[in-house]
């Protein structure tokens, strides 16, 4: 159920829904992590099929990717699909989509191809600590341009989605708005949508973050230090979605979805920025469901994604499905 809808250009209206037992900071892991590598994996996996490919502005290396193509890929073998970029999370991998959700079925009605990448713990940003490690350049050059040569996209904006779970709900906030002439849509699933500026975490978070506590904490952490740099650094305004959203306009402003569970501790921070998406008239759609950060959310949700990106990217159900 949706609770929150905002669209450009029409009076901005918040259905705030207040739920007793609803628990900001308690038992949801913050980060996609544990919840993403420990999940039980589902076996109707068969569509993915794993592929590789040299990653330029990762030293070279050999970068690997999940791939889900539509049911009439191999039978008309003239016509060009959209593409969504799916992105997984902390400590996750880019097999975790298929694994831990019913993605695979999810898919089968709608003519697109979906590839989810490799993205390791690197906020799918370009390292501050190592500059061999272009991890955005890496998504937007040598990710789009392999699989625009290699498989038969619409290679343009118009035919381009991107998606993501927690890190990759950050993810595809950043590059999505960051490179809004490349993507058409953007969806971000318990995203943690403040990650490039910790002043906008909530307090009891930020604590947990500088005391360390826990691995997963002091995991992030060095991620944090490394990845985006002192917290001072400029370069962090370059990949704050709260700072990329005032660039745009709502009329070159990506097609937006964000959704998150009532009991994830990433709640608040989604509020704020939903908040300013509404203060900035931009269109968005944004869903709080029942749950935490867990990968019951993500599945139920993608399929709202598929649903909501297919329309703008061409991808609607065929009925010959």
């Amino acid at each position: 159920m949706e609770y929150g809808f905002g669209f450009g250009g029409r009076k901005m209206r918040q259905l705030w829904i207040v739920c007793l037992g609803i628990v900001l900071v308690g038992t949801a892991s913050l980060g996609c992590a544990k919840s993403a590598s420990a999940q039980t994996p589902v076996t109707n996996s068969g569509g993915c099929t794993t592929a590789d490919f040299h990653a330029a502005h990762l030293e070279g290396k050999d970068m690997k990717f999940n791939v889900i193509l539509p049911v009439d890929y191999a039978s008309d073998a003239e016509r060009r699909f959209p593409v969504l970029y799916l992105l997984h999370g902390f400590t996750g991998h880019y097999a975790d989509w298929c694994a831990n959700s019913r993605l695979v079925d999810y898919a089968k009605p709608y003519d697109e191809i979906i590839i989810m990448p490799e993205g390791d713990n690197s906020w799918y940003v370009n390292s501050y600590s190592d500059p061999e490690q272009r991890w955005e350049d890496y998504i937007v050059e040598d990710l789009i341009g392999y699989v625009d040569s290699h498989y038969r996209t619409v290679a343009s904006r118009e035919g381009r989605a991107i998606a993501g779970l927690s890190m990759g709900g950050y993810g595809a906030l950043f590059l999505g708005l960051k490179h809004h002439d490349t993507f058409a849509a953007v969806a971000s699933l318990s995203g943690v949508v403040a990650e490039a500026n910790l002043g906008r975490w909530d307090v009891p978070i930020h604590e947990r973050f500088k005391n360390g506590q826990s691995q997963f904490f002091q995991d992030i952490r060095k991620t944090q230090a490394a990845d985006f740099g002192p917290e001072n650094n400029p370069g962090r305004n370059d990949e704050d979605p709260f700072l990329l959203i005032r660039a745009l306009t709502p009329a070159n402003c990506p097609q937006l979805y964000l959704a998150v569970g009532w009991g994830d501790n990433l709640l608040n921070e989604n509020r704020k920025f939903v908040a300013l998406l509404s203060q900035l008239k931009m269109p968005y759609r944004y869903a709080e469901v029942p749950g935490e950060h867990e990968w019951k959310v993500w599945d139920e949700q993608i399929q709202r994604v598929l649903a909501l990106e297919a329309p703008v990217i061409g991808a609607q159900p065929s009925t010959a499905h």
